[in-house]
């Protein structure tokens, strides 16, 4: 689930919202400021019910941003990295750089979200309580108290058995503990999100043809986004159980066509060796050692009055804004980067000599080799390095 809008970072994890995310922060305002806080305390301005309302919109956002950091932060103590959350329609999702090293990690990884949400429905269950007593009955506590059933709420609905829940991580620790296999766990639980899905979507349809249009279309959006995220999963598990121990040299191409920085924009898009061949090439400075990326659509962004006289080194992407890897990484690890590099590529290197170039097409084709190529019995081909 890719981020629409970065907002940022936090303890150097970069944190973005989907476009989800809107629906949800909407859903909340709205219901709370024209729906439940004038039911439970008529005859305030309407204005303090939209403040009242779009303030506790942001302060349950903020809950489930608790609620990933939680899971990254515990990632990282079990020596799995974490560079990105991004909150979505059912919560979030933290991106894992790498796998779970045990069960018993990957359960303490995803029993930390739930945790921390119950933790953070008592807390807000105990200030609505304390501003109770001080202040009586008002907006301020209506709002603490729905924070606090909410907050409950979404740590039972997370711990549900299904992917991508947190209860669906639980589960595959759980098949992993007792099968020692970590895809066959990954296709239990994705295959419980994908039912849990499509319960939701039917009890939504049942709901809409019996007059409760809006509580049903909003169980079908959520089960179509459990379906759609648990399908995505379970592929991207297999993805990584045949890459697993496949070299980054088996998908690089082995000493690109390079471009001196030297070279004009005007000379780059009109003469070989580089016009039809690739859409963008490495750069390397005047003593041959890589600067960044160039590709086609960046220098077509150079007004042509000015291509005769700009240099491909002066446009060129920054080799600190593209992944990098050795040719005996293993592929795996760089996947992640690659599909969320603004160029989808990665870099070779050897020290600081460039030995080859890494696209998301050398990937998929060598995915489809390796699928083609398994035995019809499952048993999956010992990649060479």
């Amino acid at each position: 689930m890719g981020a629409t809008l970065t907002l940022g970072r936090l303890a150097g994890i970069r944190i973005g919202v989907h476009w989800s995310v809107l629906v949800i922060f909407a859903l909340i305002a709205v219901g709370l400021a024209a729906g439940r806080l004038p039911d439970a305390h008529p005859d305030r301005p309407g204005w303090l019910y939209a403040v009242v309302g779009v303030a506790t919109a942001v302060v349950f956002l903020l809950s489930l941003l608790a609620h990933e950091m939680s899971h990254a932060i515990i990632a990282r103590r079990n020596g799995v990295g974490g560079d990105e959350i991004t909150l979505w329609l059912l919560g979030g999702a933290a991106r894992l750089k790498s796998e779970a090293p045990s069960p018993a990690a990957e359960l303490r990884i995803a029993g930390i979200g739930p945790l921390v949400s119950l933790a953070l429905g008592v807390v807000f269950g105990l200030l609505t309580v304390l501003f109770g007593q001080v202040y009586g009955s008002g907006l301020l506590v209506e709002a603490l108290a729905w924070l606090a059933v909410i907050n409950v709420l979404l740590a039972l609905f997370n711990a549900l058995p299904a992917a991508p829940l947190d209860g669906g991580r639980l589960l595959r620790a759980l098949v992993w503990w007792r099968t020692g296999n970590r895809l066959r766990a990954t296709e239990v639980a994705t295959g419980a999100g994908r039912a849990l899905g499509w319960l939701l979507i039917a009890a939504g349809v049942f709901l809409a043809f019996a007059g409760a249009a809006v509580d049903g279309l909003w169980l079908m959006l959520i089960g179509w986004f459990m379906t759609a995220m648990a399908s995505a999963e379970g592929s991207q598990a297999k993805m990584r159980e045949l890459l697993g121990s496949v070299p980054v040299r088996r998908a690089m191409t082995p000493d690109p066509t390079t471009v001196p920085a030297a070279t004009t924009i005007r000379e780059f898009l009109s003469g070989p060796p580089w016009v039809y061949r690739h859409s963008a090439f490495p750069v390397i400075d005047a003593v041959g050692r890589p600067m960044g990326l160039i590709s086609v659509n960046r220098a077509g962004q150079v007004p042509v009055p000015e291509r005769e006289r700009t240099t491909v080194g002066a446009v060129v992407l920054p080799l600190d804004d593209l992944p990098t890897a050795h040719p005996d990484d293993r592929l795996i690890d760089l996947l992640p980067s690659v599909e969320t590099s603004p160029a989808r590529r990665a870099l070779v290197m050897a020290e600081d000599r460039l030995v080859g170039i890494v696209t998301q097409s050398d990937i998929n084709r060598l995915v489809n080799w390796l699928t083609s190529a398994s035995p019809a019995d499952g048993n999956r081909v010992q990649p060479q390095g």
